[in-house]
């Protein structure tokens, strides 16, 4: 049997926490058997969870010999990671355990070093601190979880029951996941590129970047026809330097971070204004309603006029 071990840190998201424990529980193999075995962890016999605490039955050891440790978020993510804490992932890291994070999970998780040069994903609203605290990492703020192999990563709140589908998926087959997709009453389709419904200023970025001036210029320039050469030109640099500047800095090319920038700009406009959505579309630099609709779909997985009727 799997035995999957789910971390409790101090200030833990009670959701995040449950989450992962109640879909493994719930899973059940083709003849009946239970598909997983979970324990729940802590580094103290009493762990902080907002409205309440808890006494998890595990410590550390309880990670020793797990096939999966699972690291929900926490509601103060640059929280230091204590030293046992640390140690005792790492120690399963290299025994070959599969770790995964749901939400804000992914800072403890990056906090021992494990994700370095990855790409990874964590809740909308914190991806620009993510980006900012661990610049090794490439921030990928509009996917639902990320599997690298053997460290995955999630987004926020709903994003970790995706992930969980995701692992038993992988574990047991699409038949056993399925049937976990329906007694949590979520869709099994949704795949892990699917973007998260967010809404933000600008894609995340290192504060400080040597591009950030460039990218202050290429918000406030969303509505310009503006190519390759436009943007190298006002960077002063070769468009092959700017490329890898770019793959650097923000782990994508100019032109995948301003269509992200578009985006982001028609999602604010489609929730807070009145406005068509071919005009939305003019204002954020598409040349046709049509390319817009396209792009727009392609990056959040639904349409304009659907996003305006779930969000507005």
């Amino acid at each position: 049997m799997h035995t999957v071990a789910v971390l409790a840190l101090e200030q833990v998201i009670p959701f995040d926490l449950a989450a992962p424990i109640d879909v493994f529980a719930r899973t059940r193999l083709p003849d009946g058997r239970p598909g997983y075995r979970i324990r729940v962890c802590a580094a103290q016999p009493e762990t902080e969870a907002g409205a309440f605490a808890l006494r998890a039955p595990w410590d550390l050891e309880g990670l020793k010999g797990a096939d999966t440790v699972v690291v929900p978020g926490t509601t103060d993510p640059t929280a230091p990671l204590p030293a046992d804490v640390r140690e005792a992932l790492r120690a399963a890291a290299r025994a070959g355990t599969r770790i995964a994070s749901i939400c804000t999970g992914t800072f403890p998780l990056a906090a021992t070093g494990l994700l370095g040069g990855l790409r990874v994903t964590t809740h909308w609203f914190a991806a620009d601190l993510l980006a900012a605290t661990y610049p090794e990492l490439t921030v990928d703020p509009d996917v639902l979880y990320v599997d690298n192999g053997q460290f995955l990563t999630s987004a926020g709140a709903a994003a970790g029951l995706d992930l969980c589908l995701h692992m038993i998926r992988r574990d047991y087959g699409s038949a056993v996941a399925a049937d976990a997709a329906r007694l949590s009453v979520m869709p099994l389709e949704r795949e892990g590129g699917q973007a998260q419904f967010i809404v933000h200023d600008h894609a995340p970025v290192p504060r400080g970047s040597a591009l950030e001036p460039l990218l202050t210029w290429l918000q406030d320039n969303l509505a310009r026809n503006l190519a390759l050469d436009d943007i190298a030109a006002h960077a002063g640099m070769s468009t092959r330097t700017l490329i890898r500047r770019f793959r650097e800095h923000t782990g994508s090319t100019p032109l995948q971070w301003l269509h992200r920038a578009r985006i982001r700009r028609a999602q604010h406009l489609l929730e807070t204004t009145q406005h068509s959505v071919e005009r939305i579309g003019a204002q954020v630099g598409f040349g046709s309603p049509t390319a817009f609709r396209d792009r727009f779909k392609r990056t959040t997985g639904v349409s304009p006029h659907a996003y305006r009727r779930t969000f507005s």
